[in-house]
């Protein structure tokens, strides 16, 4: 069961305005590049389910982060059905996150009022994601689809959609700041926070200040 009502978690997004995202076999691993984000000032994360047996990975890492990243929102991403939504929610994720737009997954989410966050390409996709019940619509691939000026595109007509950019976002002030300013409500980190040699070689603290410089970034636009 989810320690955070979806409420919470959607606020806390777009309060934050960053969801780290990262896949590793080794729970260990996660843990820490998890623990570098919450000292960071992280407080949502999502663990790509990407490799066999991630879900046991998940159970471990979900299970420390409550009692040693209390505050910290532990979600998964790369989630493409229903009925693996359905088993993370019973390990205790408290949001899904899937690069597709899939109608079945949303009945498993809202019924267990799980905050579910679905990629879209189009605008029409992003309206039936809202239909459905989305209130933070994922842009995915971020840079293939369009980059911040298919956000601007989409916010135009529908200002009242919440978009959150995966894919070709950069822990960079000229990235960060494009896509917030082109009315992105949060921004999903990826490789380019965790680089393969800098997991390669345990520098957790790497990881730590990029994301406190990325929180900085975000500050000075507010």
């Amino acid at each position: 069961m989810a320690r955070f009502k979806r409420l919470h978690v959607l606020t806390t997004m777009m309060e934050t305005k960053m969801v780290p995202l990262f896949y590793n076999p080794d729970a260990e691993l996660v843990k820490q590049v998890v623990k570098a984000c919450y000292n960071g000032g992280a407080r949502v994360f999502e663990f790509t389910n990407r490799g066999d047996f991630a879900h046991e990975v998940f159970a471990e890492v979900n299970k420390w982060c409550a009692i040693e990243c209390p505050e910290m929102i532990m979600g998964v991403g790369s989630v493409v059905d229903s009925a693996t939504a359905a088993l993370y929610i019973q390990l205790g994720a408290n949001f899904i996150v899937s690069p597709s737009l899939n109608p079945d997954m949303a009945k498993v989410c809202n019924r267990r009022k799980v905050a579910w966050l679905p990629g879209c390409g189009t605008l029409s996709e992003v309206n039936l994601a809202e239909e459905l019940g989305c209130e933070i619509v994922k842009i995915f691939p971020g840079k293939e689809v369009g980059g911040p000026s298919f956000v601007k595109a989409i916010k135009a007509p529908c200002p009242w959609t919440n978009i959150m950019p995966s894919g070709g976002v950069a822990p960079t002030k000229e990235s960060i700041e494009g896509w917030i300013s082109a009315g992105a409500s949060c921004v999903g980190l990826g490789s380019q926070l965790t680089p393969k040699e800098v997991i390669e070689n345990n520098d957790f603290a790497f990881i730590e200040n990029k994301v406190k410089e990325v929180k900085a970034i975000i500050s000075g636009l507010q």
